[in-house]
C-alpha cells in the first residue's frame, strides 16, 4: 500500500490506543476501480469487488444529489433480456445512494408514472431504497414509447421538490434510459424544447442546474433526442451496444454518472469535503459499518 495510507493508520493506532480502541479499516478507491485497504484482508482470490459501486465511494466522490431515474418500460424492453438488465442497472444506482441524496423513479411507455406514487423525491434511506428496489423488481413492460410524458412526470417531481424545499440543494441528475424510438405523444423537437425550457426554469426560479444523462440501449434506440438533451444540459450520452457483455456495460454506464460531479469537488468552497452514509452491509455481507 502507499506510504501515506500506512502512516495514517499508524497515527490512528497510536491515538486510539490511549482509549483501548483499535481503529477500523481505512479505504481508498480510485476512478479506475483500484482499491486499497489498511489493514489488508488476505484472500486467495482477487474477486470482483469494485469500490466504484459502493455507497461510501459514490457519496465521497459526488456529494449530495437529487436523482430521478426515467426508465423505458415499453413492449420492446421484453426483447433480449433488456428488462432484467435495466432492473439490475437501476438497482445498482439506487444501492449506491446515501442518506444525503434524494431520489425518485419514473417509468414510461404510452404514459408515465412514478414508482410508489411519490409526489416528490424522498431521502435515500435504507428503508426508502428497499421500497424503490422492490418496485423496480415488480416492473412489467407494455405499450409504446412516449418521451414527452416521461420528462413531464420527472420535471413535475423536481418542481414540487424544489417548491417544498425538500431538495438536497446540490446537484440534480436525471438518468434517462430507452431502447427504442419515440412512437407516441409530442415529437422529438417538442421533447427537446421541454427539457431545455425546464432546465432554464430550474436555473432561473430555483438556482438549480439540472443535468440529463442519457443511455440508448441497443441498435434501435433513439440517438437524436437522447444525445441532444444530454448535450444541451452538459450531461453525457452513452450508446450501449447489445453484445456479449452489454449487461455489464449497461450497469457500469448508468452507475457511473456521478463521475461528472467529482470534477473539482475538492476545490474552492468544497475543500476538505467530508461525506457520511448510513451504516451499510460490507460487500461480503457479514458485517456492517458506518463511513
Amino acid at each position: 500500500a502507499e506510504p501515506y495510507l500506512v502512516e495514517k493508520y499508524e497515527e490512528d493506532t497510536k491515538y486510539w490506543s490511549k482509549h483501548d480502541v483499535t481503529p477500523s479499516w481505512t479505504y481508498f478507491g480510485a476512478h479506475n476501480g483500484m482499491f486499497r485497504q489498511i489493514p489488508a484482508s488476505h484472500r486467495e482470490e482477487c474477486g470482483s469487488y469494485d469500490p466504484r459501486r459502493r455507497p461510501w465511494f459514490v457519496a465521497a466522490s459526488s456529494g449530495p444529489k437529487d436523482v430521478v431515474l426515467i426508465l423505458d418500460v415499453s413492449g420492446s424492453m421484453s426483447d433480449y433480456g433488456r428488462l432484467s438488465i435495466m432492473k439490475d442497472a437501476a438497482i445498482t444506482v439506487i444501492d449506491t445512494l446515501s442518506v444525503a441524496d434524494k431520489v425518485a423513479v419514473v417509468t414510461f411507455s404510452t404514459t408515465a408514472s412514478v414508482l410508489n406514487d411519490q409526489t416528490m423525491l424522498v431521502r435515500a434511506t435504507k428503508e426508502n431504497k428497499e421500497k424503490i428496489i422492490a418496485a423496480i423488481n415488480g416492473i412489467i413492460v407494455n405499450g409504446s414509447t412516449n418521451f414527452h410524458a416521461a420528462f413531464t412526470e420527472a420535471f413535475n417531481l423536481l418542481s414540487l421538490t424544489f417548491e417544498n424545499e425538500s431538495t438536497t440543494g446540490c446537484n440534480v441528475a436525471v438518468l434517462f434510459m430507452t431502447d427504442g424510438q419515440l412512437t407516441t405523444g409530442p415529437g422529438p423537437q417538442e421533447v427537446i424544447e421541454l427539457v431545455n425550457r425546464k432546465a432554464e426554469e430550474f436555473q432561473t426560479d430555483f438556482g438549480r442546474k439540472s443535468t440529463v444523462f442519457s443511455f440508448s440501449l441497443g441498435k434501435d434506440a433513439d440517438e437524436v433526442v437522447s444525445k441532444t438533451i444530454a448535450c444541451n444540459t452538459n450531461g453525457i450520452w452513452v450508446p450501449i451496444e447489445e453484445n456479449k457483455g452489454f449487461a455489464n456495460d449497461m450497469t457500469t454506464a448508468m452507475s457511473s454518472y456521478y463521475k461528472l460531479y467529482a470534477l473539482g469537488l475538492g476545490d474552492g468552497g468544497n475543500k476538505d469535503f467530508v461525506a457520511w452514509v448510513e451504516p451499510y452491509e460490507f460487500a461480503d455481507m457479514k458485517n456492517k459499518t458506518g463511513t
